[in-house]
């Protein structure tokens, strides 16, 4: 599989397939595909994994795309404003991302749902005790709100995040959330009550601009039933 992201804030990635070769993706992300493409649609491994997918926040079925011929091609596009950032996978690492971040992936990569394992960063990190976890071999595509920075831990070393702004990481990163420090931070800082540690070794995927932001960046502008 050959593949390349066009389409700048707004991205699309196009991939060419070989005879054979397979993509997946979450219901709704196809945006074309040649004729030479053949569709199928189920739970990608059961019932219950499916419904694992549905609780980290993406559809039940998922669709897969086979080439018929040398030369297909099939683009995925994102959903919102942003990038699409390509991760490649050899059975060996994994990658926990933010809900609804999967956009569409080569067959050898598993989908499933990650439970965080500290109660506290589940319950006030903003992004709930269920994520998405990425193993398998092959590459996976994942799309991120706004810009993308890329911050590669070292064992030991510590980055504090405002939690929306966490896309994706590695397996490895240690993740836990701490109450920020200052009576003054609390009442005046505008940052919450609690910022996310991430501890390496890993790497991190940072968003610039988390969707739940965007849209309420955009709320005060939208008119009311009340305005004349």
């Amino acid at each position: 599989m050959e593949y390349e992201i066009k389409g700048g804030s707004f991205p699309m990635v196009v991939c060419k397939l070989q005879k054979g070769e397979t993509m997946k993706d979450e219901s709704g992300a196809m945006a074309y595909m040649t004729s030479n493409v053949k569709m199928d649609t189920n739970t990608g491994g059961g019932l219950l994994k499916g419904l694992g997918r549905a609780l980290a926040g993406d559809s039940i079925f998922l669709n897969f795309f086979t080439a018929e011929e040398d030369g297909a091609e099939i683009g995925f596009a994102s959903y919102c404003p942003g990038k699409i950032i390509p991760i490649r996978l050899d059975g060996t690492n994994s990658i926990i991302g933010q809900k609804s971040s999967f956009l569409a992936a080569e067959e050898g990569v598993d989908i499933d749902m990650y439970f965080r394992k500290k109660f506290g960063a589940g319950l006030f990190s903003g992004e709930g005790f269920i994520l998405q976890k990425f193993s398998g071999n092959g590459i996976a595509f994942l799309e991120i709100d706004g810009e993308v920075i890329e911050y590669d831990l070292q064992p030991g070393e510590k980055l504090f995040v405002d939690q929306g702004h966490i896309a994706a990481m590695d397996e490895s990163v240690d993740f836990d959330i701490e109450r920020v420090k200052g009576a003054k931070n609390l009442l005046f800082g505008g940052e919450g009550l609690f910022l996310a540690t991430l501890k390496g070794p890993g790497r991190v995927w940072i968003q610039t601009m988390p969707i739940a932001k965007l849209a309420e960046a955009i709320i005060p502008f939208i008119p009311t039933n009340n305005e004349h």
